[in-house]
């Protein structure tokens, strides 16, 4: 995800400090070459030798030790992002002023990379005039700042000012590197179930849960493309906040939504088991339990990517089947019906496949009449799986 990306965290004085040593662990485990300076205030609340040791680079204090200069410009310059973690309220005050009194302040200064900052510190700090004051600077020194997020604090208050997690700090370094193998393309996506009222309480669903849908949002996204992601109930969503949610509950919903991006979109990938039949009435009460049978009349719903393949003008579409039996001649009739560009064929054959899984299994039927398999793999791997077939 991060294979040769070049991460330079600067830590100054916080208690949140102690959070990069799993920002560190998650770096180097996705990849990155990490490299790492401290504020002298900052080694006080997180080893220079543990950091050292997770990230197998010596960790820099000083502008120099006995022996040797800490090149300041030099380290502005190899890495591909530096990253401030935490962003105590100090150091915030000399970024925005230019003041350059440690090694941290030295080689932002020299920095000719993208910087991220992760502000923390305490709840009235973060809402003091001048601390954001000093954020809109920085800001507009063309730095990203990630917002703070609320609970408790070292001070025992309850507030806003806590670091953001590892983990968010992770993605968002993730997504400061992605590639811009797709960049000013707009990317519709599709993914999880629908589901038709009976009455009230009451629907019709299946099992998926709109991870694969999900994974494909993300591999775009991380391709540089602009990602519309129209998510049925239910589905878990993306990591990456710049992903476009636009949440529905229905098949007619997910028909309009679809109907409504597509004519903006470069490539439409319907990822969504979007039901086929719907009630034809639902009932405007809950249904009491009185008969011992009860029929439902249903009716179909409308066919999105027939629709959609029937309304494209140059976009690249794609369209996934779910099959149980017959799976790669059903889904090459389904490829010919819907005048897509590409059909992915799940096959609730293969174990480890379908719905509800971390893992994948595909076949990828192209309308040039080529089929193209892949393992079974996590649904993150499976979606550059497609990427890759589709567009190249």
């Amino acid at each position: 995800m991060l294979t040769g990306k070049k991460i330079l965290i600067a830590i100054s004085g916080s208690i949140a400090a102690y959070k990069i040593i799993l920002l560190t662990r998650l770096l180097v485990k996705a990849g990155a070459t990490v490299k790492i300076v401290m504020t002298p205030s900052a080694t006080q609340f997180v080893s220079p030798l543990v950091l050292s040791t997770l990230s197998k680079n010596p960790v820099l204090k000083e502008f120099m030790t006995e022996d040797s200069w800490a090149n300041h410009v030099q380290l502005g310059r190899w890495a591909d992002l530096m990253v401030v973690a935490p962003l105590s309220c100090n150091t915030l005050a000399k970024m925005a002023s230019g003041i350059c009194d440690n090694l941290v302040l030295a080689v932002y200064l020299s920095a000719t990379c993208k910087v991220l900052c992760a502000p923390a510190m305490d709840a009235d700090m973060w809402h003091h005039p001048s601390t954001q004051e000093n954020i809109s600077r920085i800001r507009a020194y063309g730095n990203q700042v990630l917002d703070v997020e609320a609970g408790e604090l070292a001070s025992g208050l309850v507030g806003e000012g806590r670091m953001a997690e590892p983990e968010v700090i992770l993605n968002a370094i993730i997504a400061n590197l992605r590639s811009t193998e797709l960049k000013n393309k707009s990317i519709l996506i599709t993914a999880g179930p629908t589901q038709e009222a009976i009455d009230p309480v009451r629907f019709i669903a299946n099992h998926s849960t709109g991870k694969m849908g999900v994974a494909l949002a993300e591999a775009f996204y991380l391709r540089g493309a602009t990602v519309t992601l129209i998510a049925g109930p239910g589905s878990v969503l993306p990591k990456f906040s710049e992903i476009t949610i636009q949440s529905v509950v229905s098949a007619q919903q997910m028909y309009e939504a679809a109907l409504e991006a597509f004519p903006k979109a470069d490539i439409a990938v319907l990822a969504a088991a979007v039901a086929d039949y719907t009630p034809v009435m639902a009932a405007p009460q809950k249904i009491k339990k009185k008969e011992a049978t009860f029929p439902l009349k249903l009716q179909k719903t409308k066919d999105i990517l027939k629709k959609l393949g029937e309304l494209k003008t140059g976009q690249l579409l794609i369209g996934f089947a779910l099959e149980t039996s017959n799976a790669l001649s059903n889904a090459r009739q389904k490829l010919i019906d819907k005048n897509a560009d590409f059909i992915v064929l799940n096959s609730m054959e293969d174990t480890g496949a379908g719905f509800g899984y971390d893992t994948n299994q595909v076949t990828v039927l192209g309308k040039d009449g080529t089929t193209t398999e892949s393992s079974l793999d996590s649904k993150a791997a499976i979606a550059d799986f497609i990427l890759d077939t589709v567009l190249h």
